[in-house]
């Protein structure tokens, strides 16, 4: 999960604004939403896909629903649904632990179906129900946002993504906004899929959990919504995680050229690492090692590599494969088999790569929500100028130059947003300084593809939180990084409110 939402972020997952409070007018409208109850029920109806459905299939789960506004501005009228996944507390519950992996487009439904055998050994799930969410428009929540089908996604006939999306004119733009509101069900369905709505359905939600406070993990993307929430309702606040937390205080363009840093730090770490063999297929020099890349992907830009489904391999494949496998040095191996089976004639291995990135299942099921991953970003974040995403994709190209191919930073490009059927709801900063919050806890891998530590530290410094640096390679650490260090320093926490000493410190 954690993999696809690093590149869910380098595509143009921006910072958005935390929500102003509602106004006591709206949240009186709110009184029916708020006294719904839920109904428990086994999930094997739940899941969108094969691979899902043997996982939903586990009697230990439950799942429901929840019912929100799809408009807040309009709560009588029509309504969307939020699906939730549900481990129930061994012992007596002491509340919810409301779980988002990221994305924007990552399923938390699934994420607690996949991740639970390390939940049912946690001690959290001990005292608290551990409930994942698929935030409006992803997995099996309604209504669903949908721009092209899996098999467009197959036959690469979407925007793809290498520095930026390649949406090169103004007709680009607008065939690309006509087709998702087309595909989701009509224009309101998309533009209520922001972030600030997802938050106020996060509230609902705690309050039909039974919880009078908010516990919340949220990793990656779902920092984001934790640290929303925790400006949005402070008084609300019972323990917020936010792992692998996005910076709040850079611009969206300076947030992505920090990220695509990161990547590029750790593919020369992995040039490093695959310089120590004599058959390294990046060569025996770290130093050039980007130039051999480019040179082993040149062929690609023209004519894809062929596979053995039919798919072909592309060199948008190529680079999401390669940075998916980079969110964790313990992936690093399997990217420098896939880049020597390729220069070797043989694209099997990057195409699995790049599936992976995808959570492609063999039936053909695209797992993360891309559509919805736009969708959230178009209504989250300022819109840049077809000059400033054009002059974006060549500073990428010089902070990263594993991405230094014209293909990808050479043309001139319009935002994916750019014909939008509304604007943004929010401006950038996004989070200002936040006064009045229970103590929070900010986890920050030191050496975080994605979202680097500098921003956890930011983070931190914003929500006037812990901070629990660990030393490691990889984007996400509570859980499902193997360290007990930090299993025990969060799990401490959830659990007992307990923060960790100022110079904290772990390893993966």
């Amino acid at each position: 999960m954690l993999a696809a939402a690093v590149l869910l972020l380098l595509a143009g997952c921006t910072p958005t604004s935390a929500s102003p409070p509602p106004d006591s007018g709206a949240d009186a409208d709110l009184g029916a939403y708020l006294e719904q109850e839920l109904d428990w029920v086994g999930c094997k109806d739940a899941a969108t896909s094969k691979a899902d459905a043997k996982l939903f299939a586990n009697p230990a789960l439950q799942c429901a629903s929840v019912e929100v506004p799809l408009d807040y501005d309009k709560p009588a009228g029509k309504k969307a649904r939020i699906a939730l996944t549900r481990l129930p507390a061994r012992g007596e519950a002491d509340g919810s632990l409301l779980i988002d992996p990221g994305g924007p487009g990552g399923s938390g439904t699934s994420f607690v179906a996949s991740t639970l055998p390390l939940w049912q050994k946690s001690p959290v799930a001990e005292r608290f129900d551990i409930v994942g969410f698929d935030p409006r428009g992803v997995g099996s929540s309604t209504p669903a946002l949908d721009c092209y089908t899996d098999e467009e996604y197959d036959a690469g006939d979407v925007p793809r993504f290498g520095a930026v999306y390649d949406v090169t004119s103004a007709e680009e733009a607008d065939e690309l906004a006509e087709r998702c509101a087309a595909g989701s069900g009509g224009i309101a369905n998309l533009v209520n899929a922001g972030s600030t709505n997802v938050v106020r359905d996060m509230d609902i939600t705690r309050a039909v959990l039974g919880d009078d406070k908010l516990t919340y993990l949220g990793y990656s993307y779902g920092s984001e919504l934790g640290a929303m929430y925790a400006a949005t309702y402070p008084e609300k606040v019972r323990a917020i995680v936010l792992d692998g937390a996005v910076s709040p205080d850079l611009t969206a363009s300076e947030y992505r050229l920090s990220s695509f840093t990161g990547l590029q730090a750790r593919f020369d770490d992995l040039a490093a690492h695959c310089a120590e063999s004599p058959d390294c297929v990046l060569g025996s020099n770290p130093a050039a090692a980007n130039d051999r890349l480019r040179e082993i992907v040149r062929p690609l830009v023209e004519t894809p590599a062929p596979t053995t489904d039919g798919r072909g391999l592309s060199v948008w494949d190529v680079y999401l494969g390669i940075s998916g496998g980079l969110y964790s040095e313990k992936k690093w191996p399997d990217v420098i088999s896939a880049l020597t089976a390729l220069e070797a004639g043989n694209a099997d291995r990057m195409l699995a790569l790049r599936d992976t990135f995808y959570a492609r299942t063999a039936d053909g099921a695209y797992g993360h929500d891309f559509d919805t991953n736009i969708a959230v970003r178009c209504m989250d974040s300022p819109r840049p100028t077809p000059e400033e995403q054009t002059a974006l994709a060549r500073e990428i190209g010089k902070v990263a130059p594993m991405f230094g191919i014209d293909v990808f930073t050479a043309g001139n490009y319009h935002s994916e947003c750019e014909a939008w059927p509304a604007p943004p709801q929010r401006d950038e900063p996004w989070l200002a300084d936040v006064e009045g919050l229970p103590e929070t806890l900010v986890v920050s891998v030191t050496g975080d593809p994605a979202t680097p530590h500098e921003g956890g530290i930011a983070m931190a410094r914003a929500l006037g939180g812990s901070l629990l640096t660990v030393d490691g390679k990889q984007h996400g650490a509570y859980i499902l990084g193997g360290s007990k260090c930090v299993d025990d320093v969060v799990g401490a926490y959830l659990l007992d409110l307990e923060t960790p000493p100022a110079d904290a410190r772990c390893s993966l």
